[in-house]
């Protein structure tokens, strides 16, 4: 009589342990938050005729209005072409730093904000800021409800004429409910003072130029400015016209 197979026995599934359930609304938490909210305002442009001064026309747009140092930001070489303060993008983020360390605390808190909004491109604009209204901090950084900014300029690669707008920003951990009413009559000040020079000639909403990219880049014969695309028929730093082959 055959003998039936003997083997080992199933080892029977372990039971899970039976979870403990407590209601949510029991439950002791701390909740942690980061908020940060930056708001920028900028104006049409006003074409005015080209001319090399720059450098002295910018700053001069702000006569009365700056509480701080006029600071003038002008473009970037091509060495500093991919800069960003955008910290998820490391080599853009040391360029930029490497670009911007020697400003002030108030320029690179501007910077940071415009540039992160895309409301200013160092390709080809130059810029001039100052502290308009509120205060610094000790360390030289303004308080959430300062208001900084200033005129930008660019040229017009059609007609080779001059074009200022201004840009005003403002923000970080909190806002002030009339910081963006205060700004507002800000812009209103700076573009009466722009429109009455003599030589701005058209306030309407030009359309900024787009970078083209290209490997043949030409210096200024002028300034040397070496940031210069295949694009550009005026020098973005200085406005003198190129001379093309």
């Amino acid at each position: 009589m055959p003998l039936p197979f003997i083997g080992r026995k199933k080892a029977l599934p372990k039971k899970a342990p039976e979870r403990v359930r407590i209601p949510p609304d029991t439950i002791d938490f701390e909740l942690h938050s980061l908020k940060h909210q930056y708001l920028t305002m900028s104006s049409h442009g006003v074409r005015t005729p080209g001319a090399h001064d720059i450098g002295q026309r910018l700053p001069d747009l702000l006569t009365g209005f700056a509480q701080s140092p006029v600071e003038l930001i002008e473009p970037l070489p091509i060495d500093f072409e991919d800069a960003s303060p955008s910290i998820v993008r490391p080599e853009a983020a040391l360029q930029w730093i490497n670009a911007h360390h020697g400003r002030s605390p108030l320029a690179r808190t501007a910077l940071f904000v415009f540039e992160s909004l895309d409301v200013v491109d160092l390709a080809y604009e130059t810029f001039a800021l100052a502290l308009l209204s509120g205060d610094l901090d000790g360390e030289g950084y303004p308080r959430f409800d300062a208001i900084y900014g200033g005129p930008v300029s660019y040229w017009d690669e059609a007609s080779g004429e001059l074009i200022v707008r201004f840009l005003l920003g403002w923000g970080g951990e909190g806002v002030r409910g009339d910081t963006q009413r205060i700004a507002q009559k800000l812009l209103a000040r700076l573009m009466g003072n722009l429109l009455a020079t003599h030589d701005a000639t058209e306030l309407a909403q030009v359309e900024r130029p787009v970078a083209h990219a290209g490997s043949k880049r030409e210096p200024c014969s002028h300034c040397g400015f070496s940031a210069i695309d295949r694009r550009s028929q005026y020098c973005p730093k200085c406005g003198m016209r190129l001379a093309r082959a």
